[in-house]
């Protein structure tokens, strides 16, 4: 069993150099001395392309997140006991944001703010602690008063922000025309599926069908892992989507 193992990692190598045109000499190396040889192909060659690889950076950093959630926030209340700074406030007001602890990041967002020279991404940052800890008032405050931004990525994601904000405030009609027009230039499908929620609220059914037809067949783009990083905001679009065709039928 192992000496079929080792044939079939032996031939995979083989392949990876013919592939991504590595050196010929490891295919001699592979065949004469496959232990030896396939073991230092790997360290040599495969392992560190799969250190650089975005897909493995992005999983090692969840498991290691999943094992130790607090390990961020540890960091940064260490660096914020050794140096009290606006960076390091910012640094450990990101990593409590990132756990959901808006409570414990607004003030520590507040007190950078106001201390340093406020930049879009920071006034963002405090308006959405403000938004997440149920103060749409002074969440929209904070964006007003805000530098604008220069690149469009980071307009419609403040926007997509404001968007929620106008709702909660019961703003409804700013809103949506607020939606549809960021829902032409956003990646994701998180403003489509806000903007069909706030349709059906206002009930435009069939313009939040329309909508959640395009969640449809965006999604069916995607593959399973792609698709699993939303898996409830999918769930939840499609549950509403076969309702409004169950009510036309």
């Amino acid at each position: 069993m192992f000496y079929l193992l080792t044939i079939a990692i032996q031939v995979l190598c083989v392949i990876d150099v013919i592939r991504n045109g590595r050196n010929q000499l490891w295919i001699m190396a592979l065949v004469f001395l496959p232990l030896a040889s396939t073991i230092a192909y790997v360290v040599l060659e495969v392992y560190p392309r799969f250190q650089g690889n975005r897909h493995v950076r992005t999983a090692r950093a969840t498991v290691a997140a999943k094992l130790d959630p607090d390990k961020d926030v540890r960091a940064a209340r260490g660096a914020l006991a050794l140096a009290d700074t606006v960076a390091n406030r910012m640094r450990l007001a990101d990593a409590l944001a990132a756990q959901g602890n808006y409570g414990e990041a607004l003030p520590l967002y507040r007190e950078a703010t106001e201390r340093g020279p406020v930049d879009t991404r920071s006034a963002e940052k405090r308006a959405r602690a403000e938004f997440e800890t149920h103060d749409p008032n002074a969440a929209l405050a904070t964006l007003d008063a805000a530098p604008p931004a220069s690149a469009q990525s980071d307009r419609d994601r403040i926007g997509l922000l404001r968007a929620r904000i106008l709702d909660a405030l019961g703003r409804k009609d700013e809103a949506l025309a607020l939606y549809a027009d960021l829902v032409t230039r956003l990646p994701g499908e998180e403003g489509r599926c806000r903007y069909a929620a706030l349709l059906l609220e206002q009930g435009w059914d069939k313009k939040a069908r329309e909508v959640l037809e395009e969640v449809e067949a965006r999604m069916k783009l995607l593959d399973r892992q792609q698709r699993a990083a939303e898996a409830e905001m999918y769930r939840w679009a499609m549950a509403r989507l076969g309702e409004l065709r169950a009510v036309k039928a």
